[in-house]
């Protein structure tokens, strides 16, 4: 990087430092073990022999609630199958129909997870709560958000119903420049010209000062607006992770 700008120092006007993609995960933390899975079954007065039923009844609910918005709006809901860009399907789908903010659509996909099953001990002979890597149906849900701006966040749909949110510093700080009437160039990932390259910085800088647990958590809301009703005999709330963030100058 100082060997770019010590090239091309009369054309650099400015340089930016701060997020550039940010990946979470949650997880409901009680839910990610044997004896929090055997914990909420009891709570619940669901024996293991009945789990199968039960979890596949909360998936067809969670399905449901969560596709709910997009119905109501008219957004899309499409399956992916295969290597399919999903952000660029999701971009085509928000220029054709002229969505400047909120939901864009919903694209599914089944993706590898680690899922809760009932499996059955060869020693004790007794059926016990187990996880391993299965495949399911996951929702991303695609929007223009009011403060990160593009973005996505998906829930798995079996249990222990992980999340994952997708943002990018970059749009999150688009959004920010907009709304205090900043003007700027900015081409696909890059800003190439700024009004003022301080005034930026200072509003990039406030990215790090997010109350994460509140912003990550209403994603995870919208991603399944029944989770307090599934888990109102058991509290469920997410842990969120940091799984991968990029940190480089512009």
């Amino acid at each position: 990087m100082q060997s770019f700008l010590t090239r091309f120092a009369a054309v650099v006007t400015g340089v930016l430092c701060g997020f550039d993609r940010l990946f979470f995960s949650g997880s409901l933390r009680r839910l990610a073990y044997p004896v929090g899975m055997e914990s909420y079954l009891s709570f619940n007065r669901i024996l293991r022999k009945d789990f199968a039923e039960h979890s596949l009844t909360v998936t067809k609910r969670l399905e449901y609630a969560s596709l709910q918005q997009a119905r109501e709006l008219g957004r899309e809901v499409r399956y992916i199958n295969g290597k399919v860009s999903k952000e660029d399907v999701a971009r085509e789908i928000a220029a054709r129909d002229r969505i400047k903010s909120g939901l864009i659509c919903v694209l599914t996909s089944v993706d590898p997870c680690m899922s809760v099953q009932i499996v059955r001990n060869r020693d004790t002979r007794k059926s016990e709560v187990g996880f391993r890597k299965r495949k399911c149906l996951h929702l991303y849900h695609y929007q223009i958000h009011p403060v990160f701006g593009f973005m996505h966040a998906r829930i798995q749909t079996w249990f222990p119903f992980r999340v994952y949110v997708c943002i990018n510093g970059r749009a999150w700080l688009a959004r920010q420049l907009d709304q205090v009437g900043l003007h700027y160039v900015k081409r696909h990932n890059t800003f190439t010209w700024l009004e003022d390259v301080a005034a930026a910085q200072a509003l990039f800088d406030q990215q790090l000062q997010a109350n994460w647990p509140t912003l990550l958590g209403g994603l995870a809301e919208t991603l399944n607006p029944i989770h307090a009703d599934i888990f109102k005999n058991f509290n469920g709330k997410y842990y969120w992770s940091a799984q991968e963030t990029e940190w480089p100058a512009t």
